[in-house]
């Protein structure tokens, strides 16, 4: 009996200890611990994607530690020089923007990158985060909900860079950010007569929109209404993903044993179509385990959200939160063959460190404006 008040004393201790260095680093153990089982969960599925291939495995574990070290570092910045810095980075970003559309370099037909010489990055990345958070630094200080007015001033805000993100072209991309900065006026409490109003201008500019796109965008479209008119062209990756999905069944094939991923009749089956290889080996079972994953990091986003005392940080955090959201509602929804294909990565789990470093960078600042909030209830 001794040995075992002495083994929970020390377990306390041990417990004690680690809450005190998470409160130290500004950090957020529920929240950690549901992006570490998503990121070790992909990690898992990232392996038999690429058929075993571990130099792209090692590579993307280096991708996520520096997301990881990005996000330690945002979240010991102070919310208040956020604040501070938010006009700058959105002004950098929309300027790099416009550089990107004359000087950018282009890859699989498209606009999208800046070339540094030291470092190639994509500047609508950064417009990710910078978007949401000018929205909230404009309504910081303004009474909520927001006027017409502001509104309107809002809704500029989000349309330069995404439009500028649309034209490169990156559909894809410029939903992502558009949702960012949207999500603000929502959480804003923008007036539900609003949103019916602006749903119906979109309706009616749809013939508009069709006429905008480009040719491939078209295509998604249509492919979408019925994959089998191009089966072997613009319909093939829904039409091989479903397959995918549909084969798994229940329980799934195992990992690693998907023909579809495994024979490489899945395309981007590392990247934006990840999902179905999740599908095929490990079945329904196996996608609503991720996605149970993804609603506990989605959901304890949206209670620190809450918890923050200013308008800023509510909103900031609230729109970080309402963004993954989005990222996991436009990969399934287009791997499953609901929404068109936009090219989106499902968060944490597809191959690539950009939208790794961006999604962890949000949530590194999250933790920020939740530390802030701590400070101010002391």
């Amino acid at each position: 009996m001794m040995h075992q008040g002495f083994g929970e004393s020390r377990s306390r201790r041990t417990l004690t200890r680690g809450t005190r260095l998470l409160k130290a680093l500004h950090l957020d153990g529920a929240l950690l611990v549901g992006l570490a089982a998503v990121a070790a969960f992909g990690l898992l599925v990232l392996y038999s994607a690429a058929g075993g291939n571990t130099a792209m495995w090692t590579r993307q574990v280096v991708r996520l530690g520096i997301a990881v070290v990005g996000m330690l570092f945002l979240a010991q910045v102070p919310a208040r020089f956020l604040r501070m810095v938010t006009p700058l980075a959105y002004g950098i970003g929309v300027l790099l923007l416009m550089v990107v559309a004359g000087l950018g370099d282009i890859g699989k037909g498209a606009q999208r990158w800046l070339d540094l010489g030291v470092v190639r990055f994509q500047p609508s990345e950064l417009m990710k985060l910078a978007v949401p958070m000018m929205c909230a630094w404009y309504l910081h200080d303004r009474a909520l909900p927001a006027s017409i007015r502001e509104t309107l001033v809002v809704l500029v805000i989000v349309a330069i860079p995404a439009l500028l993100v649309a034209e490169q072209p990156d559909l894809g991309t410029a939903l992502l950010v558009a949702a960012a900065g949207l999500s603000v006026l929502l959480l804003a409490g923008l007036p539900w007569r609003f949103v019916f109003a602006g749903a119906g201008l979109a309706a009616a500019a749809t013939p508009l929109a069709w006429f905008l796109m480009h040719d491939y965008q078209r295509s998604r479209v249509l492919t979408l209404l019925n994959p089998q008119t191009d089966p072997l062209g613009a319909g093939y990756h829904i039409i091989q993903s479903q397959i995918a999905i549909g084969s798994g069944g229940v329980f799934g094939k195992g990992w690693m044993n998907g023909s579809q991923a495994q024979l490489e009749f899945l395309p981007e089956r590392s990247t934006d179509f990840i999902f179905a290889v999740i599908g095929e080996e490990l079945g329904l079972l196996g996608q609503l385990f991720l996605i149970g994953l993804y609603l506990v990091v989605i959901g304890r986003a949206l209670y620190l959200a809450n918890q923050c005392r200013d308008t800023f940080g509510r909103l900031v955090s609230g729109s970080i939160a309402l963004t993954f959201f989005v990222y996991v509602l436009v990969n399934t929804g287009m791997v499953t063959g609901l929404l068109p294909v936009v090219g989106v990565p499902l968060p944490l789990v597809s191959y690539g460190g950009t939208s790794m470093v961006t999604l962890l960078a949000g949530f590194g600042i999250l933790m920020s404006l939740q530390a802030q909030r701590k400070l101010v209830r002391t």
